[in-house]
């Protein structure tokens, strides 16, 4: 699932994400929880401000963000 991705960038200059936008929800991150490589992209797992997390993939190539995991525990 794609989604929409808004950026800060660190005093590295690496982007880190700040807020996501799937469909007609906004989501803030309050914390990364793992970021790493891959051959062809960068990944980000996050905690959002609804508790849920998320596992990003960006092909930074295309500059293109996908949704590949999303997890809520209702516990």
């Amino acid at each position: 699932m794609d989604v929409k991705v808004e950026c800060h960038a660190g005093y590295r200059g690496e982007e880190t994400p700040r807020r996501l936008e799937l469909g007609d929800r906004r989501v803030e991150v309050v914390e990364v929880l793992d970021r790493w490589y891959g051959p062809d992209h960068r990944y980000f797992k996050l905690r959002g401000d609804d508790g849920a997390v998320y596992l990003l993939r960006h092909d930074e190539q295309a500059d293109r963000w996908e949704l590949r995991l999303y997890q809520r525990d209702d516990a």
